[in-house]
């Protein structure tokens, strides 16, 4: 019995052994080639290597202080919050509308469920190419519209009108209207994974719930607000952080449709580290450029993963 008793930890330990061994290539993949590049751009956003000759000099905060102080960074920081708050709010809003239709239980059901998380299958670069041809200024969209009679078309993604224009420093701080037509492509692509997620949350409720709220005399409303918007909110928490992420990152759709737009109207951090670091060959600049989208990301995600730890 106490050989058996004894063999127990020695098997337990080989099993860790073991499957620490098969873990080891991915974590030594992981460290090298995400936390070691990480650590690579850190240090290159501290050095003077601007130019196509390398030179790691230290250089402190230097990148960062000519970011904050650049015309079109600060373009790029208003579209982000413009973008963001416009994408999210959007994507919430239909993907909660759709989610509530079809959980009606309506005949076609999967069928209304692909249609609406098809255009998630698109990649954005192509949903970028799609849209740009739909709102160009002299075709799709328009073109229609000038066929009905309507001269005033709107300009779309080549205007530069920002409302309310408030200057803010160097930059006028407000809406670029240009960037509605962005954050349409973009909700057209994401409202439909955002339906998916909240309909799953939906379908998670007992339905018992809902039957002693209605004997109890409660009208639809006031189930949905008392009982509903409650019970999914962790589901529109989970999905606020991903849009979130997405948006903060965003780079393929915007080059793809836009680029960087007369007066960066439609310019993105994204963007611009990409034309600094692999057209201008700024690569300090860049760096802290990517340094600071890091950043951002971490501000939005670090803390839901913390209170969902502490939720656990």
């Amino acid at each position: 019995m106490s050989n058996r008793a004894s063999a127990l930890p020695r098997k337990r330990n080989s099993d860790s052994l073991r499957a620490f061994l098969m873990l080891l290539p991915s974590l030594a993949a992981i460290a090298i080639f995400v936390y070691g590049f990480i650590g690579w751009t850190g240090y290159v956003s501290m050095s003077n290597w601007n130019s196509l000759v390398t030179d790691l000099s230290f250089a402190g905060l230097d990148n960062f202080r000519f970011l904050f102080r650049d015309f079109r960074f600060q373009s790029d920081l208003r579209n982000t919050v413009m973008f963001t708050v416009l994408f999210i709010i959007a994507c919430l809003a239909i993907g909660l509308l759709l989610a509530l239709l079809v959980n009606q239980r309506i005949r076609a059901e999967g069928l209304f469920r692909n249609i609406f998380i098809f255009p998630m299958a698109v990649s954005f670069v192509v949903t970028g190419v799609i849209w740009q041809w739909l709102l160009n200024p002299t075709s799709g969209v328009n073109l229609l519209l000038k066929n009905l009679g309507i001269e005033q078309v709107p300009k779309w993604y080549v205007s530069t009108q920002i409302v309310p224009s408030i200057k803010l420093g160097q930059i006028e701080f407000g809406l670029p209207v240009a960037l509605i037509a962005v954050a349409v492509a973009a909700v057209w692509q994401m409202s439909g994974y955002t339906m998916a997620m909240i309909l799953a949350g939906l379908r998670a409720i007992d339905e018992e719930i809902y039957e002693a709220a209605r004997v109890d005399g409660a009208s639809e409303s006031r189930i949905f607000a008392v009982i509903t918007l409650p019970l999914i909110r962790p589901v529109l928490l989970s999905a606020i952080i991903i849009l979130g992420h997405i948006s903060l990152k965003i780079f393929d759709l915007i080059y793809a449709m836009t680029g960087p737009g007369a007066m960066f109207v439609t310019d993105m951090p994204g963007v611009y580290m990409f034309e600094t670091t692999f057209r201008g060959n700024h690569y300090g600049y860049g760096s802290a450029i990517a340094v600071l989208l890091l950043l951002f990301v971490s501000l939005l995600i670090v803390p839901y993963l913390i209170s969902s730890r502490r939720g656990n």
